[in-house]
């Protein structure tokens, strides 16, 4: 339970909003929000998943990566498909219709670890090397349900989207991975990449004493043989593990944040049978907070919908709210907000 009384609060934050979902609304929305030296910018986007027809549409983010020179970024998954593999979430991405810039998977050379303070769980957190590349980023959301973080748009964009594969493993996962022995060819790649040195093959072991979760194993297994432990960490610990991921590459490198509350499916973007959008298109926020962003986010869906929590009720067992309510108590941001509307 989160001690409410030390949440943060101060003078609200601007959201702006406008209803009109176009690439020249989401200009407008940047120039309220930008950096006055944004330097070296990467747009942060969910390229979305194969067979997944509801991702935002490339068009919208097109004009302003244009405008700012950006970089479009991403990084690895941790299940099996095309977005795992750096070549081939590449070419997904192109596929999509992220053609008109440069495409960097952040994770795609190597993990690196950045400090993390004033957090319960973390004080490092992985992220990938070209995280480091950049000198300011756009994260660019959509805001979609999500069956363990209750819904998902720009806290979930940046800590799950924007960490490392190895960063993936330690917010889902309280357990060693899953294994699959029959699948393994005894190349070594495992033991070559487990710096704690507990894997062992032939059979496939891993020691739980030495192992830390990282999950490099499961991205660098050619047969597959390593697996997350889906089902080993509740919602609600997930959930505050995501908002400390995020914390961490916040105080690092300055952000602005632009969500998209269109199509907004039960499921996540890196669902390939997501199911269809379950209310009409709302319109597209951007703020320079990322908590007074995601509770807007949350509270506009709310009254769409006219149903207090409708993401809870498509996922039992779950609730987003902690996103933004332990992202106010760790200091990420603001629960107060003013709502902008643009004419």
């Amino acid at each position: 339970m989160i001690d409410q009384t030390k949440f943060i609060y101060q003078r609200p934050s601007n959201v702006y909003f406008t209803k009109e979902i176009t690439s020249d609304a989401v200009l407008k929305l940047y120039d309220r929000i930008k950096l006055q030296n944004p330097g070296k910018i990467a747009i942060k986007l969910h390229f979305g998943e194969k067979g997944n027809k509801n991702f935002a549409a490339p068009e919208l983010s097109k004009a302003l990566a244009l405008r700012t020179d950006a970089t479009l970024v991403d990084s690895n998954v941790l299940y099996v498909g095309p977005r795992r593999y750096t070549d081939s979430h590449i070419a997904l991405a192109k596929e999509h219709g992220f053609d008109f810039a440069p495409i960097c998977i952040l994770d795609g050379d190597e993990e690196i670890e950045i400090p993390v303070q004033g957090t319960k769980y973390y004080d490092k957190i992985r992220v990938g090397s070209h995280f480091k590349d950049f000198d300011s980023y756009i994260v660019f959301s959509h805001c979609t349900g999500h069956v363990m973080a209750g819904f998902g748009a720009a806290v979930k964009n940046v800590a799950m989207g924007m960490a490392a594969v190895g960063g993936k493993m330690q917010q889902h996962s309280s357990s060693i991975p899953l294994i699959d022995g029959d699948k393994c060819i005894s190349c070594g790649e495992c033991i070559d990449g487990c710096a704690q040195n507990a894997i062992s093959i032939d059979p496939v072991v891993i020691d739980p004493d030495k192992c830390v979760g990282c999950g490099k194993c499961i991205g660098i297994c050619p047969q597959q043989v390593y697996d997350v432990n889906w089902g080993s960490t509740q919602s609600s610990l997930f959930v505050e593990r995501m908002v400390e991921y995020a914390k961490g590459m916040l105080d690092d490198k300055p952000m602005v944040f632009i969500t998209v509350l269109a199509n907004i499916s039960p499921d996540c973007d890196c669902d390939g049978h997501a199911r269809e959008p379950f209310v009409d298109d709302i319109g597209i926020i951007a703020s320079t907070d990322i908590v007074a962003i995601d509770k807007a986010a949350f509270d506009l869906v709310a009254r769409k919908t006219k149903k207090e929590n409708v993401f809870t009720e498509l996922h039992r067992n779950t609730d987003g709210r902690p996103q933004y309510l332990y992202g106010n108590q760790i200091g990420l941001g603001n629960m107060d907000y003013k709502l902008i509307e643009l004419d």
